[in-house]
């Protein structure tokens, strides 16, 4: 991972910091010395180092020779989600969509070809696709994720879609990437996304876009339900339009809150 850097201002050991927090993950949360210098490309003390610069720091804890993230990671990935105010803003429509409907409503933003959960109102339920703010899926398999594409011009997507998924899942589902493209122009034109069994068995869900003041498409907002308790025609025909003004309704608030008026003076010495 590291070695990339082109410009005179890249500060290498920074990024080689952050491709050890970046190589744990679902199916990596607890790595040893060997495991993280292998993930990351770095070599045995340079890994070492940097892992026990970021325990120091709290971001890391070793136990037993294995080394996992601390809760203060969560921080790194709030300050960003809290920078946009959009959570602060879609909650109060989020909580009133899940009170309508009794599903679980989502929010989601594109990290290369991944989509990363940064908001969620979640609802009870027997069997459930277990996801926490900071999930990682592979966008083409996902209702947000498929939005999210095809709100970038069709020259990029297939572009963003050779990054390679840090979800450790298949990118396509078994599709090409012809069948992709034309499904992503399906959602460009129809305005609303469906993702039926693709990312796990059982789970079906549906999104349309969040947009913000400048009427860019930057999130993807989705019902999510069971396939074994709701069709596809009651998401479409009975969800989709609650969904739909749920998501209308965060994009004007989310407009405004970016409009507001704003400035920070620094407090006077004394």
């Amino acid at each position: 991972m590291a070695g990339r850097g082109s410009g005179p201002d890249f500060v290498e050991s920074l990024a080689r910091g952050l491709d050890v927090l970046a190589g744990f993950g679902p199916q990596r949360p607890s790595m040893t010395l060997s495991e993280v210098a292998t993930a990351t490309g770095l070599a045995r003390p340079t890994a070492r180092r940097l892992l026990l610069t970021l325990e120091e720091l709290g971001y890391v804890r070793s136990r037993d020779g294995a080394f996992t993230l601390t809760p203060r990671v969560i921080g790194l990935g709030m300050a960003y989600v809290g920078s946009l105010g959009l959570w602060d803003v879609a909650r109060p429509h989020m909580e009133e969509l899940v009170a309508r409907i009794g599903e679980s409503v989502s929010l989601a933003q594109l990290d290369g070809s991944d989509i990363v959960y940064t908001a969620r109102v979640s609802v009870p339920k027997i069997i459930a696709l277990r996801v926490e703010i900071g999930t990682l899926f592979p966008a083409a398999q996902t209702s947000k994720g498929k939005v999210l594409l095809a709100a970038l011009p069709p020259r990029k997507v297939a572009d963003v879609l050779e990054v390679p998924s840090r979800a450790g899942l298949a990118p396509y589902a078994g599709r090409s990437v012809e069948e992709l493209m034309d499904e992503l122009s399906q959602v460009r034109a129809r305005g609303w996304a469906l993702a039926d069994e693709e990312l796990a068995p059982g789970v079906r869900s549906i999104a349309v876009p969040v947009r913000d003041g400048q009427g860019e498409v930057h999130a993807a907002m989705s019902v999510t339900v069971h396939a074994a308790e709701t069709s596809r025609e009651t998401l479409v025909d009975d969800h989709l339009p609650q969904l739909v003004r749920a998501a209308s309704e965060v994009s004007a608030d989310w407009a405004l809150w970016q409009s507001r008026p704003h400035t920070e003076v620094a407090a006077a010495l004394s």
